[in-house]
């Protein structure tokens, strides 16, 4: 073999290993990196706060409120939920828990940091679902705790005209002693006395006028509230006629 044919090929040849190294060094390198990044993730995993298997969802939240479990409730808020977390209606825990008259929850919640004031779609607040729901002792929490009793939601509706019209007389009488606007209207011109004629809640009515509720006042219509008694209701229209004139000689 010629000398120079020998030289060619001992170049060839190293280059050959050359390559070759180079290729393993390359596969080698890569194997590692793949090895370090699975190593980095496990001690990623290994080294992130367990997730807790008793997280609580806001829904489950919502629905603890509404329901009185206040062991649920307290974990929400002692994992740093948000108190005034709402769902699509913007309706709150206190909403719930105040329509629901679970007043230690009610509790909880403004001691954590839930927005007394808060509306929901309607702009009702914990105040008016408190009433809706005849909550006495949910309303007395809210009250002490600065609740405004005169509120409007979108249909300038007071609480007493939620309590009026789904019958709680408790719930009026109480807010009626406690300085609420007897005569205030919605945006219809009714005021509460309109709403228990109408409805023919009669206990109601007696209370209403009792305290002091104006009689001639008109709504949007031009009807005062004993007007717009139906005939065959002409015995409540009596009884609100005789009432009112028992208030006036001081004797009812």
């Amino acid at each position: 073999m010629k000398r120079s044919e020998f030289l060619m090929q001992a170049e060839e040849q190293v280059r050959k290993i050359s390559s070759d190294l180079r290729r393993e060094i390359v596969d080698l390198g890569g194997a590692e990196n793949i090895i370090e990044l699975r190593m980095k993730k496990k001690i990623r995993n290994n080294t992130a706060a367990p997730k807790d298997p008793m997280d609580v969802p806001v829904d489950e939240f919502l629905e603890a409120a509404a329901q009185g479990k206040m062991e649920v409730v307290e974990k929400f808020l002692e994992d740093g939920g948000d108190p005034n977390i709402c769902d699509e209606f913007r309706k709150t825990a206190l909403h719930r828990a105040a329509l629901e008259n679970h007043a230690k929850i009610v509790e909880k919640l403004l001691d954590k940091g839930a927005d007394i004031n808060f509306k929901d779609r309607l702009d009702c607040r914990a105040v008016h679902w408190a009433c809706r729901g005849g909550s006495l002792s949910a309303l007395k929490v809210l009250q002490d705790r600065g609740a405004d009793i005169n509120v409007r939601d979108k249909l300038l509706s007071s609480p007493l005209h939620v309590a009026t019209r789904t019958g709680h007389s408790d719930v009026v009488q109480h807010l009626l002693t406690s300085g609420i606007n007897i005569n205030a209207k919605d945006w219809e011109g009714d005021t509460a006395l309109h709403d228990a004629v109408r409805l023919n809640r009669y206990k109601i009515v007696k209370l209403l006028i009792l305290a002091g509720a104006d009689m001639q006042i008109k709504n949007a219509e031009g009807i005062a509230a004993t007007e717009q008694v139906k005939q065959w209701q002409f015995d409540t229209k009596e009884t609100l006629e005789k009432l009112e004139q028992m208030r006036e000689v001081g004797l009812a």
